[in-house]
């Protein structure tokens, strides 16, 4: 009990530090992940080992793969082609242009895993909103919460719904067929939601417009066998995202195959490349992680799921919506994927206690909907929250830890309510 209210005070000062941006987040962690581990809140040498009581390695090492490929494709001026063509179709109108970068990254995050769909997206973002001369954290943050709620659609689309489908035996067919149609319809009203969300920053200058529409497109390709290759790999490594139910051979290991390869094809300076990586984004994660696994080791997260589990009393309508709603707020806190990795058993134990198959299964997509929303809760509560924001700091477009998760936070409520509903209507009216 001592161990497990430490391990608590400590997550949530750390929490805090983080979210007042008192300390750079990358201290905070690193300090609150070593004093968890001096008293031996975490499990020992296991956090190094453990994708479910420590570091996940998979999310991380997915993640170094993109880096690196994404830092070669943009040494070929595909992103500037892109960011010029955006422009020109959006003729500068900003309303217009987010619309069509919202729905690039939804239609995407399903097929390539929204983290990999922002590391692409935002740089050609960074690169329009420089060309147009205006400023890009709405539109990143915009991005980030299209691809939690596109990213939601199937299997692969989001770091949780493969940990799910593991532990649920739901296949890639299930998820189109459940989640897919909900996602959709949330995507749509949220497009029409963002009119309001941004209204702010749809203030049209002419100043500029004209100067972009000048611009051809064509020029910003820099290397054109360069970018041929890059693309012929990218494009393997997509398939292997998109075959992994099939082949069984995880994101991590087939994205840093792909970087391999595309190093070894297109003959960059290595050095170049790795200054492209966010170190610091990494650190971050692995930090967390271990924090995370501190309130695992201790029981904290387990706790809390039981004491939900036993107030159901049979009740499985409650208990969707104890789900649903439930890990939209504890999984914006606590990142959704070692959320997921820890609430998973609970609920598996839950719908083994249904009456019927559908009953069952209508308790994981309760919990899927609620967990891949949840990411939109706060600027840390999904991993491509911390990426975009990396990105953009880099690339001089700060986002603040309030400014991105006052608008996640009205997001996570307004899907929340919508796939409540469909819980509803569709598994227990």
């Amino acid at each position: 009990m001592v161990a497990a209210i430490l391990a608590l005070a400590i997550f949530v000062g750390a929490y805090y530090f983080i979210a007042t941006e008192k300390v750079n987040k990358v201290k905070v962690v690193l300090v609150g992940a070593g004093i968890m581990a001096v008293l031996g809140l975490i499990p020992g040498s296991d956090v190094f080992f453990s994708e479910h009581d420590g570091i996940d390695w998979n999310v991380i090492f997915l993640l170094f793969g993109m880096m690196i490929i994404v830092g070669i494709i943009k040494q070929t001026g595909l992103f500037d082609f892109l960011a010029i063509w955006a422009a020109k179709r959006s003729r500068g109108h900003p309303y217009r242009l987010m619309v069509m970068l919202m729905a690039i990254t939804a239609v995407a995050s399903p097929f390539l895993d929204n983290v990999t769909t922002i590391m692409l997206v935002v740089p050609v973002t960074v690169v329009v909103c420089d060309r147009l001369r205006v400023p890009a954290q709405p539109y990143i943050i915009a991005e980030v919460l299209a691809s939690n709620i596109g990213g939601a659609a199937t299997l692969i689309g989001d770091p949780p719904n493969i940990i799910i489908g593991s532990r649920a035996g739901l296949t890639f067919t299930d998820f189109l067929m459940h989640m897919t149609p909900i996602v959709a319809f949330i995507f749509v009203v949220f497009v029409l939601f963002t009119r309001v969300l941004f209204f702010r920053t749809f203030r049209q200058d002419g100043t500029h417009i004209a100067e972009v529409m000048a611009l051809q497109e064509r020029r910003a390709i820099t290397n054109p066998q360069m970018l041929v290759r890059a693309l012929v790999v990218f494009g393997l490594v997509v398939i292997g995202f998109c075959l992994h139910a099939v082949v069984h051979i995880d994101p991590a290991i087939v994205a840093l195959v792909g970087a391999g390869l595309m190093l070894l094809v297109t003959k960059v300076d290595v050095h170049e490349v790795l200054q492209e990586v966010e170190w610091q984004t990494l650190v971050f994660f692995m930090g967390l992680f271990v924090m995370v696994a501190g309130l695992t080791h201790t029981g904290v997260i387990e706790a809390i799921g039981t004491w939900a589990a036993e107030r159901l009393s049979g009740n499985y309508f409650l208990g969707a919506t104890a789900l649903l709603l439930g890990s939209g707020v504890l999984g914006a806190f606590f990142d959704n994927i070692p959320y997921v990795a820890t609430m998973a058993p609970i609920v598996e134990g839950i719908a083994e206690g249904a009456p019927d198959p559908e009953t069952a299964q209508a308790l994981w997509w309760a919990f899927a909907l609620g967990a891949d929303f949840s990411g939109n809760g706060t600027a840390v509560a999904a991993s491509p929250n911390v990426v975009a924001i990396g990105i953009a700091a880099r690339a001089g477009h700060y986002i603040s830890f309030w400014r991105f998760t006052k608008y996640g936070l009205i997001t996570l409520v307004l899907t929340s309510v919508l796939a409540w509903i469909y819980v509803w209507l569709r598994y227990f009216l």
